[in-house]
């Protein structure tokens, strides 16, 4: 048997009588798949690791603590062998082959009637890969082979088209502060499934230049109607594309829910009847601020931090944050959305008590090739801003924090606040 490959299928265990011989690691790491797959598990084994005991007590699998016995294998469909004993073992397997019963061993792949595929899974996509020459068996590869195709699946760099007809709709995908490996597995899957891509400019540019050719690429910054239309306009062209049967991702920098108008497509999409899925990405508002060394919290630093649009300023009618409120916390805040707005913000803040030592940090282009940051304090950013012509899209950190971690000034460290606690 040796010389011939083994025959791959599927197995439908769900409500079918599956022996696990052995209570240690190897059924540790078998078993879940084997509840998943909705198996009657029956487990022999005198002692079991405190996750295969888990299982029992939950009533995933039915244990009984003692040792192989013959005719333990009677009425099974399928057997994993895996104790220590090797006596018990052989005598198991003997059975099993007696039974007609598929056999695994753990102890001895020679002696079984069955392998264990490397398995992984990706978006109803099992992926089983068996080592096709028993001489040559070598399981690490088979791992990194399966490894290679599963990631390549999630990360859309292994495209495999849907060729039976796709439920049309939309995908707001959040893609992240800029840099493309930070895009969500599912984003950039469902990115690379997609006919049309309708891309913000702080969007992961760089993942355009991946789409297959046939993938029509729309950009939102330059759809017409003007700039207090744009938004209208991007819906319609999300429920134009969606009607004529196609898949659409609206590929949006960051988060599509912070400050990315992301519930009026979404509310846009259900007025027309049109599916929409939401994909959440890694917003920039803790993200940059990471990349660039600096944590929006901190212990005995920062206990909170609040995440503000700057897009107007303070003393605007349309201004919703409160400002007074910000400048009397003691946290962190982080400014969106705000370089053309930081002066008069800063002057408010230090107006209602916040101190105009506070640090404030501004990091242009985060976590891309172009990332810089610049330091001030809420008395000095408005002139740092124009001194060194910091343009959007820029993220803005206020408070202590800034003066935290490898990526402060040398002169910015600074002693924790008086009373702040040593441990959290």
């Amino acid at each position: 048997m040796a010389e011939h490959p083994a025959y791959p299928v599927g197995l439908r265990l769900s409500g079918r009588r599956v022996v696990v011989l052995g209570g240690g690691q190897v059924a540790q790491r078998r078993l879940p798949a084997l509840i998943a797959a909705g198996a009657d598990l029956v487990l022999v084994s005198p002692e079991a690791t405190p996750s295969v005991e888990a299982m029992a007590d939950a009533g995933e699998i039915t244990w009984e603590r003692r040792g192989y016995a013959d005719g333990d294998l009677a009425g099974a469909w399928y057997a994993l062998i895996a104790t220590s004993d090797p006596d018990a073992n052989r005598a198991a397997s003997a059975e099993a082959e007696r039974h007609r019963v598929w056999c695994v061993r753990s102890d001895d792949a020679d002696a079984a009637t069955a392998w264990t595929p490397a398995t992984g899974h990706s978006e109803g996509v099992t992926v089983a890969v068996l080592t096709t020459d028993a001489r040559g068996r070598d399981p690490r590869h088979t791992a990194a082979v399966r490894d290679a195709v599963v990631e390549g699946l999630r990360d859309g760099t292994l495209v495999a088209p849907h060729h039976r007809t796709r439920t049309p709709g939309v995908a707001l995908v959040g893609g992240g502060p800029g840099d493309p490996d930070l895009i969500t597995v599912r984003g950039r899957r469902l990115l690379a499934e997609a006919d049309v891509v309708i891309a913000d400019r702080l969007g992961p540019r760089d993942l355009l230049a991946e789409l297959p050719p046939h993938v029509e690429v729309i950009d939102a910054a330059k759809i017409p109607y003007g700039r207090f239309m744009a938004q209208e306009a991007i819906n319609d062209a999300l429920i134009e594309h969606a009607r004529k049967g196609r898949s659409v991702v609206r590929l949006k920098g960051g988060d599509p829910y912070v400050f990315g108008r992301g519930m009026e497509e979404v509310q846009a999409l259900a007025e027309a009847g049109i599916p929409c899925t939401v994909v959440p990405g890694i917003s920039s508002s803790i993200s940059v601020p990471g990349a660039a060394g600096i944590p929006v919290t901190h212990r005995g630093v920062a206990h909170e931090f609040t995440v503000v649009s700057g897009h107007v300023a303070p003393d605007d009618a349309r201004s919703l944050v409160d400002w007074r409120a910000l400048a009397a916390l003691t946290g962190t805040l982080v400014i969106l959305m705000g370089v053309d707005k930081i002066g008069r913000i800063a002057e408010t803040l230090i107006a209602h008590g916040r101190s105009p030592d506070t640090p404030v940090a501004l990091v242009q282009e985060g976590t891309t090739a172009a990332q810089r940051r610049v330091d001030a304090t809420l008395a000095t950013v408005a002139e740092t801003v124009t001194a060194q012509d910091v343009r959007p899209p820029a993220v803005i950190v206020v408070g202590e924090v800034v003066a935290v971690g490898a990526g402060a000034p040398p002169d910015a460290a600074r002693p924790a606040p008086a009373g702040s606690d040593p441990q959290k």
